[in-house]
């Protein structure tokens, strides 16, 4: 029987936004938490964003028969949505640029 689990643990999975500290582990763990913390806290108003586009598009595009409404929600679902994927890719675009400079 093989386990598809067998190696890791549950910090591999929910570590999530946390960044791979690599050049920058020299920072001290109340730096490290705050930086964190921050990034969560910017992800989660991205997502926020994104729902409150959804519901802009969704009640004007149904009940108010209001097209620039559902307009602005489209572009609010791709500023919120393009905003996670900065943040989260934000670790890994300074570990690259860090490591092309050295």
């Amino acid at each position: 029987m093989l386990f598809a689990a067998d190696e890791g643990d549950i910090n591999t999975i929910i570590g999530g936004i946390a960044p791979d500290w690599g050049p920058f582990g020299s920072l001290g763990n109340e730096a490290k938490v705050m930086i964190e913390v921050v990034m969560a806290v910017a992800i989660l108003l991205c997502l926020g964003i994104a729902i409150w586009g959804a519901a802009k598009q969704r009640i004007g595009a149904t009940a108010l028969r209001d097209t620039f409404s559902a307009e602005q929600g489209k572009g609010l679902i791709v500023a919120g949505l393009t905003g996670v994927f900065i943040i989260g890719s934000l670790g890994t675009l300074f570990t690259i640029v860090y490591g092309m400079a050295v």
